[in-house]
């Protein structure tokens, strides 16, 4: 197998890969990196895992460190299907970004529009976008494809499978005619194939996985369990050593079972298309850390989760065909390690199960299992649970503090204290709209007041935003009493903004104060 600094990579990238552990290459990666470097079209079909990301990526990074983006105007499109997905890649793809000073962007559904306008505006060199945002911005007039050079469509199959292909053809049309094209998917049916001969010229194609997933590294069994046992060992399943996703068919499903596990002592969440960006967030960083121990998804999150040391993909309910079948299954086993990919079947789902194993090119092996079973343990890893309901701990509250310390008062707080509050004389960082202990020289304002009269006004100073000064001496605040004045005034009144005293300011009133 070739080293990363055969194939025409810059030497800052294959020092940076290197600082990540990354030395040799995977076998997609040593095949399609040096066709795109000399800007050929690419064709690569390989199974969820294989070291895809990279393998585009590098490669994009390279064409966009030439010259950088223009506002609104990004230089290489890579399109994905899903949220998570878009995340995985646009990560993976900054820690070597910022060695060719490339910028990297997302614009996915469910995040905010403003930020991802923002960041378009600032000028984004390689855009990692699922299709329907990136529509939505084009339609706004945030986002023109006119500069892109290079377009990726990675899991080409599954945007295709969950409607996309509309989509991804109006925008293809809509980048640079003649540019370089890199399509990356499992397999290369269908509308895949349309999207091929539509917008590839002469591609160089490389499989180094069969269509089908065939991995050594993975185990394949078909449980046999009757409907009366079924949650009983799933919860047995769940409760095993290591990192698990269950798969089930809808959001209410995930939610109620994820609530099962729960109950049972098992540290487990849910994830599907139902739940906000951020939560989906939350709940993916909490697995890869290991605070929880399960997961139950959708097939939402059957492409794009890439968490290191998943051993095992549990099928609750079977999937519809036989591309999920493998997509959720490439959650394990990836990047050469082993997993283990287990369905749980009914009696009257046996032959369902057969024909979907047989389309996937997948030899399982069956047992019928019982809860309790030392065979379900053998296979599983299956034990009990404590089947006391687990308690997520709470995150730890970080102490806030000022730059000068902990803070005094508050928000609109007291004596002395205020946003970002000082000590005992106001001044910047004195009390917002804070009021300080009544005395004849009045009470707190914005950034706070002096102890003591005379003297200089107004913002920053002693008197307050809105505030009232009740003794003589200057320093008044906005609208102030006597002697107020925005920045201004002394012991004898100074003038203030519309300020009601003999010597006026700006609009002063020269009736005698209220």
């Amino acid at each position: 197998m070739p080293a990363f600094d055969s194939l025409g990579l810059p030497q800052d990238i294959v020092d940076e890969l290197a600082k990540n552990g990354v030395t040799t290459p995977f076998p997609i990666q040593a095949a399609t990196i040096p066709d795109a470097i000399e800007g050929r079209d690419v064709l690569g079909c390989g199974r969820t895992g294989s070291g895809k990301t990279l393998a585009f990526g590098l490669p994009v990074l390279m064409r966009c460190a030439e010259r950088r983006a223009s506002a609104n105007r990004p230089r290489a499109l890579i399109l994905v299907p899903t949220r998570e997905l878009a995340h995985q890649v646009r990560d993976a793809l900054r820690q070597y970004s910022r060695v060719l000073g490339v910028r990297v962007g997302d614009v996915v559904g469910g995040s905010s529009y403003t930020r991802q306008i923002n960041e378009l505006r600032r000028g984004v060199d390689v855009l990692v976008a699922t299709p329907g945002r990136l529509t939505d911005l084009i339609e706004q007039g945030a986002c023109d494809l006119g500069d892109v050079e290079i377009s990726v469509l990675d899991e080409a199959d599954q945007m295709c499978d969950m409607g996309f292909m509309p989509q991804v053809s109006e925008l293809l049309d809509q980048v640079t005619p003649g540019g370089q094209t890199l399509l990356f998917s499992a397999t290369l049916d269908g509308d895949v194939d349309k999207l091929v001969r539509r917008y590839m010229n002469d591609p160089q194609t490389h499989s180094v996985d069969p269509p089908v997933s065939q991995v050594t590294a993975m185990e394949h069994h078909l449980l046999k369990v009757l409907p009366r046992d079924k949650n009983k060992i799933v919860t047995l399943i769940a409760a095993r050593e290591g990192r698990t996703i269950l798969f089930v068919r809808s959001k209410y499903r995930a939610d109620t079972i994820s609530e099962q596990l729960i109950q049972a002592g098992v540290p487990c969440a849910s994830l599907h298309g139902g739940k906000t960006q951020s939560v989906r967030t939350r709940t993916l960083a909490k697995f890869k850390e290991g605070k929880i121990q399960a997961l139950v998804a959708t097939d939402v999150a059957a492409r794009g989760i890439h968490v290191d040391g998943i051993d095992m993909v549990v099928n609750i309910d079977l999937p519809t065909g036989h591309k999920d079948y493998l997509h959720r299954g490439g959650r394990t086993a990836r990047a050469g390690l082993a997993g283990t990919v287990v369905s749980l079947v009914a009696p009257n789902q046996r032959r369902m199960a057969r024909r979907l194993l047989s389309d996937a090119g997948v030899d399982a092996k069956q047992h019928l299992v019982n809860p309790g079973d030392e065979l379900l343990s053998e296979v599983t890893g299956a034990k009990e649970p404590s089947w006391e309901p687990w308690i997520e701990p709470p995150e730890p509250v970080r102490e806030r503090r000022g730059r000068g310390g902990p803070r005094r008062g508050g928000y609109r707080g007291g004596g002395g204290g205020g946003y970002r509050g000082g000590g005992g004389g106001g001044g910047f960082r004195g009390g917002y709209r804070g009021d300080r202990p009544r005395n004849d020289r009045g009470e707190g304002g914005y950034r706070g007041e002096r102890s003591e009269g005379g003297g200089e006004g107004g913002f920053r100073s002693e008197g307050g935003y809105r505030g009232e000064r009740r003794g003589s001496g200057g320093g008044g605040g906005y609208r102030g009493g006597s002697g107020g004045g925005y920045r201004g005034g002394d012991t004898r009144g100074g003038g203030g903004y519309r300020g009601g005293n003999r010597s006026g300011g700006s609009r002063f009133d020269s009736a005698p104060q209220r």
